[in-house]
């Protein structure tokens, strides 16, 4: 028996431009974060953070002050036990825990100085 073959279809060339891209894994940007949730199944997936506790709370800073200035001592990774001074902005008291997603870079002193 002779089979009959259909022809094939045609997709039109404006379906062909919308046709969904492959993602390519490279660095994040903003645009992607909700393609990265729609392929996730709307799980959010988070950073790698370190978690690092707060020892002292040094002062405020800031134009207008809404800024406070703590040393905080590294939990875990690669720089366990260092005692670093971070920016937090938000409510923050001692023995709260902060989670860190860079350990490598320290706030700047406050300095008392202001007007004379």
């Amino acid at each position: 028996m002779a089979e009959e073959q259909k022809p094939a279809e045609k997709v039109p060339p404006a379906a062909e431009k919308t046709a969904a891209k492959p993602v390519e894994k490279g660095p994040m940007k903003k645009r992607d974060f909700k393609r990265e949730e729609a392929e996730t199944g709307g799980k959010t997936m988070f950073s790698h953070a370190f978690p690092a506790e707060v020892e002292e709370i040094v002062g405020r800073t800031g134009s207008r002050g809404e800024v406070m200035q703590v040393r905080c001592k590294i939990l875990e990774g690669r720089d366990v036990g260092k005692v670093i001074s971070r920016n937090v902005k938000g409510p923050i008291r001692e023995k709260d825990i902060l989670m860190l997603r860079e350990t490598e870079i320290e706030a700047r002193k406050i300095y008392g100085g202001g007007r004379k």
